[in-house]
């Protein structure tokens, strides 16, 4: 009896000593994580006791806290939401916190201006900061109505190419926040329930998020790679319709099976103007991985951003052999981008090759409006040399014109059609900046639109994107919305 008594009480002792380890490395080492977990629901009750800051875009309000006649403070997003949504983000009871509103949440709340021990709540009440957006809402409402009217999936971003400051990044199909946040139960559950259902994953941002192949409009990094290498737009390359990568028997062809510009032999300025595959995938083997990933490197394929919101690496891919090269040189294989490292791409041309970091958030400002924290431009890399930067403009601009001709503009730019399944209609893309405006857009359209095989970057994609260059506001003019 006292053998019984002994066991149970050295195991009881054994339980409590488990117990109280767990406890301590929860609350001492883990407090953190748990406590600001995005689903942990107890943040949000005590969020509705915060008059939150408010996220605004050129006068316009995105998101603010209205109280209820219970004295509790509910998240609204008045203007635009469905344009705004995949940025913004939402503040939901039930299904936790995303976009902005999770990236800035301790400003938002006024965590970061609170006192007191970290592992102590207070339940004093607080004002939170408040967000001022790079974005500016004609643009941005453009953007979204040209993808979304169309009925098209895919993204739009637009930026500056001399600062980094995003002016617009849209994602279709998008979802209305306020339902998320709807403080009814079963409201809020009959839209989380319509939105996870939708197979285009309203979710998401497409324009940060998701990584695709980018097609001929990698065309760019690969031009950079050999004018940074001893090419010039003179260099002669094949115009043939086809050409046989290094090692394989496989056979890669221009668009059409067409040769280029008559073929025999074209320059680097044809072959960029008329986007001839065979040409570039010369070029890219006899340069070789080295130029190619140093090139792909230091114009941010790989690279992501301090934005606040999530964003996608996108990746060059192995390249194991010369045969990898070729595909690569075409941004087909295992070459991936997101709309923003696109857009970026772009805005690295037009700034003479200088990468700007992105950047969506222009000041945190306190209740009492005092600015705290403020956009500063900020330099990621130095890709290529501003001579090379000058004359992948005028290439851009060739294939501009080759396409639309003058139309009074300034126009650089390069259109893609990538390919990434046997039967599956191609994702399309348009790049271009406006070096008049100081604005640079990336546009892509997933599956071509509806148009079916034969959907093209110029066909789908490009429109968009001059549609967006020409509402963009040159820069130091003021931003406003309707």
């Amino acid at each position: 009896m006292n053998s019984s008594i002994r066991i149970g009480a050295i195991g009881s002792l054994v339980l409590t000593v488990i117990l109280l380890i767990n406890l301590s490395w929860v609350q001492v080492f883990h407090e953190d994580e748990y406590a600001r977990h995005p689903r942990n629901s107890r943040n949000y009750i005590e969020a509705k006791q915060i008059e939150r800051g408010q996220i605004s875009a050129g006068g316009q309000v995105l998101a603010q806290s209205l109280v209820d006649d219970q004295g509790f403070y509910q998240r609204s997003y008045p203007n635009m939401p469905f344009s705004f949504a995949p940025v913004v983000g939402y503040l939901s009871d039930r299904y936790g916190v995303a976009g902005l509103e999770a990236g800035f949440n301790a400003d938002l709340n006024g965590e970061t201006r609170a006192t007191g021990s970290r592992f102590l709540r207070t339940t004093e009440k607080r004002v939170g900061d408040s967000l001022e957006l790079t974005l500016d809402p004609q643009t941005q409402a453009a953007a979204y109505e040209q993808l979304e009217s169309r009925g098209y999936e895919g993204a739009v971003v637009a930026l500056r190419p001399s600062t980094g400051e995003v002016l617009a990044m849209a994602s279709n199909p998008s979802y209305d926040p306020n339902a998320v946040a709807n403080p009814d139960g079963a409201a809020a559950e009959a839209a989380w329930e319509s939105i996870t259902s939708n197979p285009g994953n309203p979710l998401l941002n497409h324009a940060s998020q998701e990584q695709l192949p980018p097609g001929s409009i990698f065309k760019i990094i690969t031009t950079a790679a050999g004018l940074q290498n001893g090419y010039t737009p003179d260099s002669p390359l094949t115009a043939d319709s086809s050409i046989t990568l290094p090692g394989t028997e496989v056979q890669l062809t221009n668009y059409g099976g067409q040769t280029c510009g008559g073929g025999g032999s074209a320059s680097l300025r044809q072959a960029f103007t008329l986007s001839c595959n065979t040409a570039f995938v010369q070029m890219a083997t006899e340069l070789g991985d080295g130029p190619m990933r140093d090139a792909a490197t230091a114009f941010g394929v790989g690279a992501q951003y301090d934005l606040g919101l999530p964003n996608a690496a996108g990746s060059l891919g192995e390249l194991e052999d010369l045969a990898a090269v070729g595909m690569s040189a075409i941004g087909q294989r295992d070459v991936t981008m997101t709309a923003l490292q696109a857009a970026v791409m772009a805005a690295t041309v037009a700034n003479e090759g200088r990468r700007m970091e992105p950047q969506v958030v222009s000041r945190v400002v306190g209740p009492n409006m005092k600015t705290l924290r403020e956009f500063r431009p900020r330099q990621a890399a130095e890709a290529i040399t501003p001579d090379v930067a000058e004359q992948l403009t005028e290439l851009m601009r060739s294939s501009e014109r080759n396409t639309y001709g003058y139309n009074g503009n300034n126009y650089a730019s390069k259109t893609g059609t990538a390919e990434h399944g046997e039967g599956l209609a191609p994702h399309t893309w348009y790049v271009a900046f406006d070096p008049d405006k100081d604005v640079a857009v990336a546009v892509v359209v997933k599956n071509g639109g509806g148009l079916g095989e034969g959907a093209t970057g110029g066909q789908v994609s490009a429109p968009i994107g001059r549609t967006v260059l020409s509402t963009a506001p040159r820069a130091g003019e003021e931003q406003g919305g309707n």
